[in-house]
C-alpha cells in the first residue's frame, strides 16, 4: 500500500520535454500543471519528496481539511510549491522563507496562482526566531494551519524553529507537518516539539522515510 501510493505521488511529477535555459520541474495538483523554477546553490531552492507527499495529503483530503478561506502559512516555504497548492484548494496563504530565497519563491507564487486563486498568497520573509512577534504580532495573526514540508534537517536552528511553531500556533491552529527522518539529531526535535504539542501520525511512508503528522497544542486536539 505504501508503494502504490508513493508511486502515485511521485506521478504527478514531470520534467520538460526539451532542455530550457532555466531549470523546471512541472507537478500535477489540485487541478493544475504547476511548474516550479529551482535552482542548486541551496537546499530551499529544490522540491523534496516531502512537500510532494503534503501536497497529495491537502489534495486527497480537502473535505477533512477544508483550506478554502482558510488563514494558511507554510514556514521554510522553499520554492513554494506547499504553498502554492494551498492556495489552488481556496486558502490564504502567506508562504514564509530566508530572504535570499523570497525572489525565486516570488516568482513561483505569482507564476502558478495569478489569476487562478480565489485569495491571492503573500510571501514574507521569516527568519526562524527572530523578530516574531514584531512581524507576525500574536494579537493580530491567526493561522487556522500551519504547514511545514522538510523543515527539519542537518542545521543550526532547530531551537529558534521550535520557537517559531509556539509563537505562530494559536490553541486552535493545525499543523500539518511532512517529516522526512535521517538523522538522530534530527529525529530528536520530535520529542522535544511533544514537550508543546500533541502528535498524530496520519501518514507513514516507510520507502520515502517520511512521516505525516498533525499537531495542535496540548490538550486541544480533537
Amino acid at each position: 500500500e505504501d508503494e502504490k501510493i508513493v508511486a502515485e505521488i511521485m506521478r504527478r511529477r514531470f520534467f520538460p520535454a526539451v532542455i530550457t535555459h532555466k531549470a523546471w520541474e512541472g507537478f500535477h495538483f489540485a487541478d493544475h500543471e504547476i511548474r516550479i523554477t529551482e535552482a542548486t546553490d541551496c537546499y530551499g531552492a529544490v522540491v523534496w519528496p516531502s512537500a510532494l507527499v503534503l501536497c497529495y495529503f491537502l489534495e486527497t483530503n480537502s473535505k477533512q481539511y477544508n483550506l478554502v478561506d482558510k488563514n494558511v502559512i507554510e514556514i521554510g516555504a522553499g520554492t513554494g510549491l506547499v504553498s502554492i497548492v494551498a492556495s489552488l484548494l481556496g486558502a490564504l496563504v502567506t508562504a514564509t522563507d530566508l530572504p535570499e530565497l523570497l525572489g525565486n519563491l516570488q516568482h513561483n507564487v505569482l507564476q502558478n496562482t495569478k489569476l487562478k486563486c480565489k485569495h491571492q498568497p503573500c510571501v514574507k520573509e521569516l527568519s526562524w526566531g527572530i523578530d516574531l512577534e514584531k512581524n507576525f504580532p500574536r494579537s493580530s495573526c491567526h493561522f487556522d494551519y500551519i504547514l511545514a514540508a522538510d523543515v527539519v534537517y542537518h542545521h543550526p536552528f532547530l531551537d529558534e524553529l521550535l520557537l517559531t511553531f509556539d509563537h505562530l500556533c494559536k490553541n486552535d491552529t493545525v499543523i500539518l507537518w511532512a517529516m522526512k527522518f535521517r538523522l538522530e539529531k534530527e529525529n530528536q526535535f520530535v520529542g522535544r516539539f511533544q514537550t508543546l504539542f500533541d502528535l498524530e501520525v496520519i501518514s507513514d511512508f516507510p520507502t520515502l522515510n517520511i512521516t505525516l503528522y498533525k499537531a495542535m497544542r496540548k490538550g486541544r486536539m480533537k
